[in-house]
C-alpha cells in the first residue's frame, strides 16, 4: 500500500506517518524504485499498534522507549512494565473523569431543584430586605 492508502485506512495524516517513521515508532518503510513508500502488512501492523497506544495516551517518548526495547530484543517483561504503567495512569484518569461525569450528571439531574431553591432563597431575601426598608 502507498502512503495515501495507509493514511486513509488508518485515518492518519501522511505527515503523522512520516513523523512516526522518522522518530522510529514504526520501522523504516521500504521504498519503490521511484522512492515512494510501500507499506507492508508488517508496517501496517506497527501503525495499528502505535496508533492504539497513542490513543491510550502513551507519549511519543515512551513509545520510542518501548520500540527501542523491542528492537534490542530486551525481555518482554521490560516492555510490559511500560504498558502496565500506562494502564495504571489511564485507570487513574478514567476514575477522575468518572467522578466529573457523576458530578455533572447529578447537577444536570437536580438542576431545576437547585434553581428553584436558589430562586426561593433570592425571593425570600428580597422580601425580607423590603420589609426591613419599610420599618
Amino acid at each position: 500500500m502507498n502512503i495515501n492508502e495507509v493514511s486513509s485506512q488508518f485515518n492518519l495524516s501522511k505527515d503523522t506517518l512520516r513523523y512516526w517513521e522518522k522518530c522510529g515508532l514504526i520501522p523504516a518503510v521500504r521504498r519503490d524504485t521511484n522512492g515512494y513508500r510501500e507499506y507492508s502488512e508488517y508496517d501496517q501492523n506497527w501503525i495499528f499498534y502505535i496508533k492504539a497506544l497513542r490513543q491510550a495516551g502513551v507519549s511519543v517518548k515512551r513509545l520510542q522507549e518501548f520500540v527501542a526495547k523491542y528492537q534490542q530484543k530486551q525481555p518482554p517483561k521490560e516492555r510490559k512494565k511500560l504498558l502496565v504503567s500506562q494502564l495504571k495512569e489511564l485507570k487513574k484518569q478514567a476514575m477522575n473523569l468518572q467522578k466529573a461525569i457523576d458530578y455533572l450528571d447529578f447537577k444536570v439531574t437536580h438542576f431545576d431543584d437547585q434553581l428553584l431553591t436558589y430562586e426561593n432563597e433570592k425571593l425570600a431575601y428580597e422580601g425580607k430586605a423590603k420589609k426591613d426598608l419599610q420599618n
